[in-house]
């Protein structure tokens, strides 16, 4: 589900105290707030800290050898920094664009690398345990996206996604992981120097506190996460439980086109049950993956073209 556009304005930059009121409000959850009750509060607002400040009344009297959840915030804020954490939050204007658009938008990310607000990414997903076939597809859709010019997405997990990082940075290319775990973390393990590459050459993203370990829950989130950040996902290859079938669903409903390849459709019910839905299409081959993609850059770069244009009529 889009947010309505109204939630697309935000800050170019929020100050430490705006940052630590959010931090504030995400673990205190007063009334027993959901994250995504917060992020709307505050972009409603405009202000973290002055909704804050209506939810949380001063205390008469601070419990002794308490402190203060602000000022404890900020302290957190500032640790992670120096351990070399950008964090970015819903109204900072660096905050990825599209993704701000969608439900789902994290209230808050953490970023090592360099963050673009308007990327041009397409996440290629697909499952872990992936064919040779699914592998090649793979590294061939992602490095003829990095010869273009186009960010690769993936999830940074085993498989599709790391045959797709791999293969874009082997071709000079941008590459974004959304992780399902603190951005300290690493998952799986066998990714250690990938993770630390992509740090260094393209940008790791992670919503979640930075020391959290994977969970169940976390990656489904990541891969509703990865749809709101990207113009478009490919899944390669998966199973009838995978993550990249979540995704696929997810992202028709965020209205973002998905391509599937036939590999998928061949093997799944779910991915036959999408064909013909909006925005879905079916791939034969990379050729055929690239053309589409192709098509959906063309009419964006488009779309967007004209928006400006009336914007600065």
């Amino acid at each position: 589900m889009e947010r309505p556009p109204s939630y697309s304005d935000a800050m170019d930059t929020v100050s430490l105290e705006e940052r630590a009121a959010l931090v504030a409000l995400l673990q205190a959850r007063p009334a027993g707030m959901s994250w995504s009750d917060i992020t709307a509060e505050v972009l409603g607002a405009g202000s973290a800290l002055a909704v804050w400040e209506s939810l949380v009344p001063p205390a008469l009297m601070a419990p002794p050898g308490e402190a203060d959840p602000l000022e404890s915030a900020a302290q957190e804020i500032r640790r992670w920094e120096d351990q070399g954490d950008n964090m970015l939050t819903v109204l900072d204007g660096a905050y990825p664009a599209r993704l701000r658009e969608v439900h789902e938008a994290p209230p808050v990310l953490f970023a090592r690398g360099a963050s673009f607000t308007h990327d041009n990414a397409v996440s290629v997903v697909g499952s872990r345990k992936a064919s040779d076939r699914g592998l090649d597809i793979a590294a061939g859709i992602a490095a003829e996206l990095a010869a273009h010019k186009v960010t690769v997405l993936s999830g940074l997990a085993a498989g599709i996604d790391t045959a797709a990082h791999r293969a874009a940075l082997d071709a000079g290319g941008r590459t974004v992981a959304i992780i399902a775990s603190g951005i300290n973390k690493v998952y799986p393990a066998a990714n250690r120097e990938l993770h630390a590459e992509i740090a260094e050459r393209g940008l790791l993203l992670s919503q979640f506190w930075p020391d959290a370990p994977p969970q169940k829950h976390t990656f489904l989130m990541r891969n509703a996460t990865m749809s709101g950040y990207g113009l478009a996902t490919v899944v390669v290859e998966a199973g009838e439980h995978s993550g990249a079938r979540a995704q696929a669903r997810i992202a028709v409903g965020h209205g973002r086109p998905v391509i599937l390849t036939d590999l998928v459709v061949d093997r799944n019910e779910w991915a036959r049950a999408l064909v013909g839905r909006p925005g879905v299409h079916v791939a034969g081959g990379l050729r055929e993956v690239l053309d589409i993609i192709g098509g959906l850059i063309s009419a964006g770069s488009s779309i967007e073209a004209a928006l400006r244009r009336l914007v600065s009529a």
